[in-house]
């Protein structure tokens, strides 16, 4: 999980208003025009469809097999069931995923408007769904005990979680459980016989030493949440992720790579791609880990850093969330023919070549990018509507990525604004991360809030700062140096009565 997840008093109106004004300010869609929702109601009544041109008419009937999906509690938009069994050279897993291409005919109403959202984009008051949740959440959505539509992996894995094959076909599933992580977690804590939760634990592990060794990194960034103090005073509270929700993401990525190296062999297809961390940026990681205590030898990488920490730690979870914008620069590239893999632009944080095909219900490309992976293990030629349209689809979500990140740092910044409005006045202390142009940039240690500071600094000195005022509506702090003192204690905390 690389997303940052923020939960917050949804009802109070500090937090009410300003989720109001993200969705006014970025124009995040509401409802779905009435000819989307009407063909959306019509696919859902109809039934599945065997996309046009695809290459398979038929489905194979994997209702037998007892799958599983994982997810946040709360969850309707089921993209993926998961199953495993021990084979006797290793691994089989079984990886269902939402096949949205039976319920969305290409160049239709639903067609067009996933296009213009992209993305499924979450707040914390609502999400904004790609799809009409009638599908989204309805007829296409792997809910439990409901046959459905299915793009099915099955990829075996030697003893070491090594890719021994993989393949990709239509199916029919019907999923057995809906578990959130917690349920998950708490199942395999509680320890059992060799089921397919329990392989979860030894595939995702082995598929994370691999991950290590590939030079990849999970970011699984912890929750933030909102905590109202009897005083109606806000702070905010970093919640680890489970370690069910780290192996679970494990299968998804496993996934994304064999897709992504079947569309290279097929010479046609859509990756996923983020460069390696610049080095100024990780100058300034480094800082951040001085203010916040991480310990990060000279010797050491950053991405060995993060796998060393502490996730139940404040200190370390905040850390986390700075590490996460390591990975910038995100964005799409298209397969053509000649590309191979050893010269293929890489995801940076996966450490290999990786493609998005395992949230169709969230995500335009998944669908377009499947298509392409099954006509190619059917040995057969994808369709126009699948291959035609990729440097549209690259376009749409590019824009839809770019601001869905913009909605996720405007909820960041509104939440900070909201916790410290009410320490107006008050000093902190702080730590220059990084210079700009007309100041530097300061790290708070707690709350962990990283903020311009209009004044020139050196790099890395710590300084003690005052905080003159909060704009709710332009997502803004204001802070001053003090003035009688330019440098503080190292003593890692913040000064007395800024608690």
């Amino acid at each position: 999980m690389t997303k940052a997840v923020v939960r917050a008093p949804v009802e109070l109106p500090p937090f009410r208003d300003a989720f109001r004004r993200i969705r006014a300010d970025f124009r995040i869609p509401a409802d779905f025009p009435p000819a989307v929702q009407e063909e959306a109601e019509h696919a859902a009544t109809r039934g599945p469809a065997i996309p046009d041109g695809a290459t398979a008419n038929e489905r194979r009937d994997a209702r037998d097999v007892p799958f599983v999906t994982i997810d946040p509690a709360g969850s309707r938009d089921l993209d993926q069931a998961y199953h495993a069994e021990r084979r006797a050279a290793g691994f089989r897993v079984r990886y269902a995923i939402a096949d949205v291409a039976a319920f969305v005919a290409p160049g239709g109403a639903v067609d067009a408007e996933s296009f213009q959202r992209g993305v499924t984009v979450y707040l914390p008051d609502g999400r904004s769904p790609q799809l009409p949740n009638v599908i989204g959440e309805g007829a296409a959505s792997l809910l439990p005990d409901e046959d459905r539509p299915a793009l099915l992996w099955t990829i075996d894995l030697d003893e070491g979680g090594v890719t021994a094959a993989a393949q990709l076909e239509r199916a029919t599933v019907r999923s057995r459980r809906a578990l959130t992580y917690v349920e998950a977690q708490r199942e395999l804590d509680q320890g059992g016989a060799d089921g397919p939760l329990d392989l979860l634990r030894e595939i995702g592990d082995l598929r994370l030493r691999l991950e290590d060794e590939r030079g990849g990194v999970s970011l699984d960034v912890p929750t933030q949440e909102v905590v109202a103090s009897a005083t109606g005073a806000f702070s905010l509270r970093y919640e680890a992720p489970l370690a069910v929700e780290r192996w679970n993401a494990q299968i998804s990525i496993l996934a994304g790579i064999e897709a992504a190296k079947i569309m290279i062999d097929a010479g046609v297809g859509i990756l996923r791609t983020v460069p390696e961390p610049s080095p100024e940026f990780l100058a300034r990681l480094r800082r951040s880990a001085e203010v916040l205590h991480v310990a990060w030898p000279a010797d050491m990488r950053w991405s060995d850093v993060v796998r060393g920490l502490d996730r139940s730690k404040p200190d370390d979870a905040a850390f986390l969330i700075q590490a996460a914008h390591a990975l910038r620069g995100s964005g799409y590239a298209l397969v053509e023919t000649g590309t191979v893999a050893a010269s293929a632009p890489i995801h940076a944080g996966i450490g290999s070549v990786y493609a998005h095909v395992t949230a169709p219900l969230r995500r335009l490309a998944d669908r377009f990018a499947n298509e392409i992976v099954l006509a190619h293990c059917a040995a057969a030629t994808a369709p126009g509507w699948a291959t035609v349209r990729l440097a549209e689809v690259v376009k749409a979500m590019e824009e839809s990525t770019g601001r869905e990140n913009r909605v996720e740092h405007a909820v960041i910044d509104a939440v900070e604004c909201a916790v410290l409005a009410g320490h107006i006045g008050e000093r902190f202390e702080a730590t220059v991360v990084d210079q700009k142009e007309h100041g530097v940039v300061v790290q708070i240690p707690t709350p962990a809030v990283v903020a311009p500071l209009a004044a020139q600094r050196p790099l890395g000195e710590r300084v003690g700062v005052v905080l003159e005022a909060v704009d709710p509506v332009a997502r803004r702090i204001e802070l001053e140096p003090v003035a009688s003192e330019t440098t503080l204690p190292n003593d890692g905390h913040e000064q007395e009565g800024t608690r």
